[in-house]
């Protein structure tokens, strides 16, 4: 087993644990979206107390129900323009719309896949087979679009298809359209919120969006949050509306773990957006950036105003209060600064931790030793002088690809990964890590003079 002290240039590092710390940066410092977001919401179709995988605009169809562009989807929309995975979660479930068509021993019952409103917008036709056989083309259509065919010769030939079951043992009649009914979506509790945070920790993302108003609720989630980063060791970032209200600015969270939106924007299709409908974007904004980049004065896609439009004094009283804040430059609708709710500083909680990309930056490393480790190092390396080397050189490589790309500075490669040789015994190691973040430029100062 190789062992010594890890010299730039020297490469000691079993192939696998290497590339697991060498695929783990790549992925970090990476541009474009990369991240994933979670959200619970209340829907009208889709499995109930769920996490639906969203990745692309068909998947919104076929999992949720409508087009992405339908005004329903909107949250979905939004926080899908910079988020590359959404893990959606149905609070709701409800009762199944159903239909009956047909007479006496023909009768055949079409029953939703899912339970909601939209089950109601399903429709089953009948009319003879065109081709002259003897035998029917069922339709099934969803707001009057075709969305599965079939031509059989009995009720039992009928196959369920993404929107509806069949049953029924006799023939098939004719009909121009048998609308479902009795699609229903039942109240959302304090249980059920409870339930989705439960079964996110069994998850794997980056943000979690909360588009819910009520405060205890947001409290709730904000006491998530912190035990999922500081107890857990998960460290992820949430996002929830807190907006201005009578001119005024809010703050319930004042943590570098939680961002808190504080308007929303104007569309260029007229539609509204409140800072609770934003937090989806928000949230799909702050997945979708990498360790390099920053969202301050990121513009917002497809928004021509904010809402509302806040004045200097305004935004100003927004940074202080740690809120995250639209502003209309002229010509954009961009973010004010990339901040998170972190407002009450100490010595081991800066300034600097209110700057989002500085915490994307500790996250990810904290995110990814914990992985790499678990995943290459546990169990599989001896905790010895010579697996120690093993790790440190990995990990030092790991920094060195971090610093190269922009993401931290001035690493000491002998000092800022340091193996505490006297307390890591039997199955534990322990490690003192050293970061430096570096942050993006916001703030410029000018000397001009004027002749």
């Amino acid at each position: 087993m190789a062992g010594g002290t890890w010299i730039q240039g020297v490469e000691k590092v079993r192939p696998g644990l290497y590339m697991n710390f060498k695929i783990a940066a790549l992925e970090r410092i990476k541009s474009g979206e990369r991240g994933t977001v979670t959200m619970p919401l209340e829907l009208s179709w889709g499995q109930s107390k769920t996490f639906l995988k969203i990745e692309t605009d068909g998947d919104v169809l076929e999992l949720l129900g409508y087009d992405i562009n339908d005004p329903k989807m909107i949250k979905v929309r939004e926080a899908k323009k910079r988020a590359k995975t959404l893990l959606l979660y149905r609070l709701n479930a409800g009762d199944r719309a159903k239909a009956t068509f047909g007479a006496d021993s023909n009768a055949v019952t079409a029953t939703a896949i899912h339970t909601g409103t939209r089950g109601n917008d399903i429709a089953i036709a009948s009319e003879d087979d065109p081709s002259g056989a003897a035998k029917k083309l069922v339709k099934t259509l969803v707001s009057g679009r075709v969305v599965d065919q079939q031509v059989v010769g009995s009720a039992s030939e009928l196959k369920a298809n993404a929107w509806v079951t069949f049953s029924g043992t006799g023939g098939v009649d004719k009909t121009a359209g048998s609308p479902l009914t009795g699609g229903t979506n039942s109240s959302v509790t304090g249980g059920d919120h409870t339930e989705y945070l439960e079964a996110t920790e069994t998850q794997h993302f980056d943000v979690i969006a909360y588009p819910f108003s009520d405060d205890n609720l947001k409290i709730s989630f904000i006491s998530f949050i912190k035990r999922m980063r500081e107890e857990e060791g998960k460290k992820i970032q949430g996002v929830i509306a807190s907006p201005v209200k009578d001119g005024a600015f809010s703050n319930i969270s004042d943590y570098e773990g939680v961002v808190s939106v504080g308007n929303g924007v104007v569309l260029l299709d007229g539609t509204t957006l409140s800072a609770l409908d934003a937090v989806a974007w928000v949230a799909g904004a702050t997945a979708g950036a990498s360790i390099i980049q920053s969202n301050t004065y990121s513009a917002y896609e497809g928004a021509v105003d904010a809402n509302p439009r806040l004045k200097n004094s305004q935004v100003i009283e927004a940074l202080k209060k740690g809120q995250f804040v639209f502003v209309h430059d002229g010509v954009k609708v961009k973010v004010e600064q990339d901040i998170n709710s972190l407002v009450s500083y100490s010595q081991t909680r800066n300034g600097r931790f209110s700057k989002n990309r500085v915490v994307r930056v500790l996250d990810a490393i904290a995110n990814d030793f914990a992985r790499v480790a678990n995943d290459s190092y546990i169990g599989k390396i001896d905790n010895n002088g010579d697996g120690h080397a093993l790790l440190k050189a990995a990990a030092n490589q790991y920094l060195r690809d971090l610093q190269d790309a922009g993401a931290i500075q001035n690493v000491d490669f002998i000092k800022d990964f340091e193996i505490d040789t006297i307390r890591s015994v039997g199955d534990e190691v322990y490690v003192n890590l050293g970061i430096q973040p570096v942050d993006s430029m916001e703030k410029f100062f000018f000397t001009v003079e004027v002749r």
